[in-house]
């Protein structure tokens, strides 16, 4: 049996995911109800792909569950990935906001959930809720500060600093507020998002964590220094 297309497992989200949407806090109780009818969750599996390059926008997308990537396939086939995108994390707003079309992939890891509040509601929201748009502008404020970091990380050389640095994007609590102190992410996730070889993230990680910046835990990583990290 053929597995359906993402947008095609769409459903509404249970009262439990609601509540890990943390942008429907800031609304007030006049537009609340319209941004929550109109929100709906998937249950993407790992190689699904939200958002292609070239393809219209339709959702203001979030990740509920699971682990994403942002991609950009480069014309010699090799790959550049923008971010990685854990709990909690919304994404795309400049592109929702302009309404043009998708000039990345986002990329489902692992098996996540993830939600989408329709364009149209989207812009109603910055037309109705002043809360609303501070929070998106407090995105775009922030994921500019990561996509020059992103940069910055493809030109360093050291293994060391190349994963300190992808792993304090992944913890930043602005754009990722779910993630919390511990990360679910294996080392396999992390040399795909980071670029290198598992052998060389997990050399890198040992060394972080005899700094004292991390700590490798069964199933996922525990930031102890986040400042440490962003100084590597």
């Amino acid at each position: 049996m053929t597995e359906l297309p993402l947008h095609a497992r769409r459903r509404p989200p249970t009262p439990q995911e609601l509540r890990g949407v943390p942008w429907l806090g800031v609304l007030d109780d006049a537009v609340r109800p319209r941004a929550e009818a109109a929100i709906v969750v998937g249950d993407a599996l790992p190689g699904d792909l939200l958002c292609r390059v070239g393809r219209p926008v339709t959702y203001w997308f979030g990740v509920v569950e699971g682990l994403l990537k942002m991609v950009r396939t480069q014309q010699d086939g090799s790959a550049v990935t923008y971010a990685g995108l854990p709990p909690g994390g919304w994404f795309g707003e400049g592109t929702v906001l302009k309404r043009e079309p998708y000039r990345y992939d986002v990329q489902a890891l692992r098996a996540s959930v993830v939600a989408g509040l329709p364009v149209e509601d989207f812009h109603w929201l910055l037309d109705q809720s002043i809360g609303f748009n501070r929070f998106v502008m407090n995105q775009l404020n922030e994921r500019l500060g990561q996509f020059i970091a992103a940069r910055e990380i493809d030109r360093m050389h050291d293994p060391e600093a190349q994963v300190a640095h992808s792993l304090a994007a992944l913890f930043n609590p602005v754009l990722h507020p779910g993630v919390g102190p511990l990360l679910r992410i294996t080392q396999q996730e992390l040399a795909y998002l980071v670029g290198l070889s598992r052998q060389r993230v997990n050399e890198a990680l040992a060394a972080l964590q005899q700094r004292g910046l991390i700590k490798v835990e069964y199933g996922g990583l525990r930031v102890i220094d986040l400042p440490g990290l962003r100084r590597q």
